[in-house]
């Protein structure tokens, strides 16, 4: 299977927004054709973990939506490349649009519920993250119906930490996207809370098994596929997809628990 690469792109700022007049409608045509290719990325990076209701051509078209928006609202005196903004603004609308749907049916989230709940509890009662056995022992059920529970509520966990990184990277005004389009000053306590949120998150991430810190590292920086990830550390990519929700599930209940004290 071939890899989907992020598309490359020359640098479009200069070349359509060279002044601060409205863009003709031709050019905006252009535009959007030219980045047609980020969105279908984008979208089909996000559709890989969400169910199968969830359609990609809605993602896609939200992610128009989003470019669109982008190329509305740019301003090319903040310094910052109009590819860097415009996909910072396809990805929200596409997020925004999934948050919207609400699809996640109530035994879902009950089920996140009691891993949450697990994990948290035994975290605190071992000092260390929990393993597969203590967990599923803990649950009082298999380790194989442990690991089908991680299957089914994978993209729950997925989705909410793109929302978490999405609007930290909309408030935090230390974001090299977000800071040059901040239109308002954020609230200070907002400021100080995402900012403990991201200090919280990274250690959170270096506090992982070493399996699973590899699995979130080449899945957001290096922007493998699972399959991929598999084929790296020698599992298969339903494994690999376990180890994500995992790492997902830790990295939720701290922010949780961090966020209610």
């Amino acid at each position: 299977m071939i890899k989907q690469q992020s598309p490359k792109f020359k640098d479009y700022t200069k070349a359509y927004f060279s002044s601060a007049a409205e863009l003709p409608p031709e050019k905006r045509n252009e535009l959007i054709l030219a980045y047609t290719p980020l969105i279908k990325y984008i979208a089909t990076r996000l559709a890989s973990r969400l169910p199968s209701q969830v359609s990609l051509d809605d993602l896609i078209s939200c992610g128009i939506i989003g470019l669109i928006d982008a190329i509305d609202k740019f301003d090319l005196s903040k310094n910052v490349q109009f590819k860097t903004y415009a996909e910072f603004r396809i990805k929200g609308a596409m997020l925004d649009e999934l948050r919207s749907l609400d699809w996640v049916p109530r035994s879902i989230r009950r089920k996140i519920t009691d891993l949450e709940q697990a994990c948290a509890e035994l975290e605190k009662k071992l000092g260390r993250p929990a393993t597969d056995e203590e967990m599923a022992q803990k649950l009082n059920i298999t380790l194989a119906n442990f690991h089908k529970l991680l299957d089914e509520t994978k993209s729950v966990t997925f989705l909410d930490i793109e929302l978490l990184r999405q609007k930290k990277s909309d408030n935090t005004g230390s974001d090299t996207v977000s800071e040059p389009f901040s239109d308002t000053d954020n609230d200070p306590y907002s400021v100080i809370n995402l900012a403990q949120i991201r200090e919280l998150l990274a250690r959170t991430i270096d506090e992982l098994p070493e399996k699973e810190r590899l699995t979130v590292s080449l899945y957001y920086y290096n922007e493998l596929t699972m399959k991929e990830i598999g084929h790296i550390l020698g599992y298969t990519e339903s494994r690999i997809s376990q180890m994500h929700s995992k790492a997902m599930l830790r990295l939720r209940t701290k922010l949780k628990k961090a966020l209610a004290g």
